[in-house]
């Protein structure tokens, strides 16, 4: 057992995919000899040939198509796109031909294949570097969609996504790819797909958040259990298909909620989440739903997006707006 980060938690993962199926393949634009922009892939190509680790073309609709046939003859890709903002050229593959394949075949054919890609804002890159679209794959049908918020979920939940039968988009949070450090063993045992995680427990009000706004949404709680109010902090990690259950058990026990996330507000998955509550757990809320979340407009990059990103201070005061309405 070792200490690691989260990309590197993702190396080993994607290195245990492949010791222990020969289908799984790897592909992307520089992850070979480079081992990819953020080093995800380092060394993967020395280890198993450059046959399974494929150095693509600069055409992201391309290698999607690719995977997808690949996915439908018995392999396992994995594809890596540098940014979630190179990514919109490959919807047309995830739309059209990856999510249909088991409907189109009547469950003959499945496209067992994943895509993932660094997501989300913070780390002051240029446009089309710090995109937090996640919300455009979660309204995809066929697609599921998986955010790690740690090291140990990015293993667990990147080997379950390799050996799931059917195609995930996997998102990474670049901006909590090297901080902070987990202890993981390299013992191969998946983290079940299609379930939040309750990451601290908490009777007053509930936080709901994925990806890197974990590490604000917990430091907002520990603020307000030294004011006496203690928040219970929910995982969502898999945003398709969405865990209602045990968001609406949480919010059964503490009667208020909030909801944090990176991306606009307007049509996020956070929406989502308040619609499922409005239908299924009004009878328990005992304020509005509140939302933190970025604006709606283009990551005004790179000085101003420390005042896009949400902050503890903005999580603050959305959770005492929903503490103090009677």
């Amino acid at each position: 057992m070792s200490e690691i980060t989260l990309v590197e938690a993702v190396r080993l993962a994607l290195a245990r995919a492949m010791e222990e199926d020969e289908t799984v393949l790897l592909l992307g634009e520089d992850i070979g000899i480079d081992g990819g922009v953020f080093r995800a892939t380092d060394g993967l190509i020395e280890r198993f040939g450059e046959r399974r680790v494929m150095d693509t073309p600069l055409s992201e609709s391309l290698f999607a198509g690719l995977a997808v046939g690949l996915g439908a003859q018995g392999f396992r890709p994995v594809v890596e796109y540098q940014f979630m903002g190179f990514i919109y050229p490959a919807i047309d593959q995830v739309v059209n031909h990856a999510g249909r394949l088991r409907n189109r075949t009547r469950g003959r054919l499945t496209c067992p294949m994943v895509i993932r890609a660094p997501y989300g804002g913070g780390i002051h890159a240029p446009e089309h570097h710090s995109e937090s679209m996640e919300a455009l794959f979660a309204h995809i049908p066929g697609i599921r969609v998986v955010i790690p918020s740690s090291p140990a979920h990015a293993y667990g939940l990147l080997l379950a996504a390799i050996r799931d039968p059917d195609p995930v988009v996997f998102l990474e949070p670049k901006r909590i790819y090297r901080a902070p450090k987990e202890e993981i063993a390299d013992d191969g045992v998946a983290t079940p797909l299609d379930q939040c995680f309750t990451v601290r427990e908490g009777r007053d009000v509930t936080l709901i958040t994925w990806g890197a706004m974990i590490i604000e949404t917990l430091a907002a709680a520990e603020t307000l259990a030294a004011e006496g109010v203690e928040a219970e902090v929910i995982d969502v990690a898999t945003l398709k298909p969405l865990d209602m259950a045990t968001i609406l058990s949480s919010v059964e026990r503490t009667g208020r909620c909030a909801i944090i996330h990176e991306a606009p507000l307007s049509g996020g998955v956070g929406a989502e989440i308040a619609a499922g509550l409005a239908n299924r757990g009004l009878v328990n809320l005992l304020a509005p739903v509140g939302r933190v979340a970025g604006y709606d407009t283009v990551m005004p990059l790179p000085r101003l997006e420390i005042y896009y990103m949400p902050t503890q201070e903005r999580i603050l005061r959305t959770v005492r707006r929903v503490l103090a309405y009677a």
